[in-house]
């Protein structure tokens, strides 16, 4: 909205929304893409023991990876495989990328390891779709194809990845398991909605205790990106009292690194140290209110 003034405050609350939306589809594509991979185990077998004169090592492998019980959990399941048909993921991703993924995946000697075994824990299972899984996320190749699906793969990465471990690390489950995962109205409309709509209606506002801080910077000269972090952090130490003023500060720190420039981090965090000091001099820091005029 600072940059296209034809945007109006609705239209960008049904943008933030619609995110908050794909947030949960990459969710849920990332955690298929991972089935796939697992069950492409089943056309490795296949092929060794259709080879001429297979060797001990071909004899001896199994597709325990796609046929534990912990996969078989989720490809069984019902509702999740309803919600990635509602949602158009199945059919997205090509044999081709799947197996690329296995393939790498299966030189490593912990897959080699796992897939020789005569029998397995439910611990074993677990360890080898997270170990499958980190491999994944540190391959190149995967994180390519996720974002030519999905470009918030890059701002998401590490709240999806978070998810998937939990995803991993309770099953096998039979329930809805993903619904535990879907963004969810006290985040989405208590914390993020409200944080949106008060920066956008109360800007004005914020920019005018903000700007006594800048002392030798003129306001028109802060980078956009960095103006508008201010103006977050301090409306969220103002108008939300749960949160910690130090998690504030390291929180908007920590964007600043990763969507600002090189010296934003610094910037940020000197403006935000004046901004808290000089709040709890007014007795305005974590006030219960929706804002500054009250």
């Amino acid at each position: 909205m600072s940059q296209d003034r034809s945007l109006a405050l609705d239209d960008t609350v049904r943008r933030y929304k619609v995110n908050v939306d794909r947030s949960f589809d990459l969710y849920l594509f990332t955690l298929w893409a991972l089935i796939r991979t697992a069950e492409y185990a089943i056309q490795d077998k296949a092929k060794k023991l259709e080879k001429l004169l297979p060797s001990d090592s071909d004899k001896q492998f199994t597709a325990v990876l796609a046929e534990n019980e912990l996969i078989q959990s989720m490809v069984r399941n019902d509702a999740f495989q309803e919600v990635l048909r509602r949602r158009k993921l199945k059919n997205r991703i090509d044999l081709d990328n799947i197996r690329m993924f296995y393939q790498d995946f299966a030189k490593t000697p912990e897959y080699l390891t796992y897939s020789r075994q005569a029998s397995h824990t439910r611990e074993e299972h677990m360890e080898i779709l997270l170990t499958l899984f980190k491999h994944l996320v540190n391959n190149e190749p995967f994180n390519d194809f996720l974002e030519d699906y999905y470009p918030n793969w890059v701002d998401d990465e590490s709240l999806v990845v978070g998810a998937i471990k939990k995803t991993l690390k309770v099953l096998p489950t039979q329930d809805a398991f993903f619904e535990e995962h879907r963004p969810q109205g006290e985040a989405v409309e208590d914390f993020g909605e409200k944080l949106l709509r008060q920066v956008i209606e109360e800007g004005d506002e914020l920019l005018a205790v903000i700007e006594p801080t800048l002392r030798n910077w003129d306001a028109d000269r802060v980078a956009v990106i960095d103006m508008i972090l201010l103006k977050m952090a301090l409306s969220e130490l103002i108008a939300f009292p749960s949160i910690p003023t130090k998690v504030t500060l390291n929180e908007f720190v920590e964007i600043s690194k990763q969507y600002s420039t090189d010296k934003s981090k610094d910037f940020i965090n000197g403006i935000l140290d004046r901004l808290m000091k000089q709040l709890n001099k007014e007795g305005k820091i974590r006030k219960q209110g929706r804002g500054l005029q009250e």
